[in-house]
């Protein structure tokens, strides 16, 4: 069983791109892609080649599922005493 993370497009040439995921970046084939992609999509990943394209909603999700998974993994392990809890920012608009 292969696991696949959502990992963020953050540059394209050619065929090629380059990806994000978690701040690890690493370059890839755009070869097997049906789907045409931009920098900001996100994609999943196997064996170097990005396979399948997401929404971005989709990937988000995703990712904070993954996110309560490796904190969980932390607190087990005794990295960390406990989940560290995100807070959405809202920014004002100037008039």
């Amino acid at each position: 069983m292969c696991l696949g993370i959502p990992s963020k497009i953050i540059s394209i040439e050619d065929s090629r791109a380059k990806i994000d995921v978690y701040g690890a970046q690493r370059d890839i084939s755009l070869m097997l892609l049906e789907d045409q992609v931009k920098i900001g999509d996100y994609v999943i990943v196997h064996a170097g080649f990005a396979i399948q394209k997401l929404q971005e909603d989709v990937a988000k999700e995703t990712l904070g599922y993954f996110d309560q998974y490796l904190q969980a993994l932390a607190v087990e392990e005794g990295m960390i005493e406990q989940p560290v809890k995100k807070t959405k920012t809202r920014v004002k608009k100037k008039n």
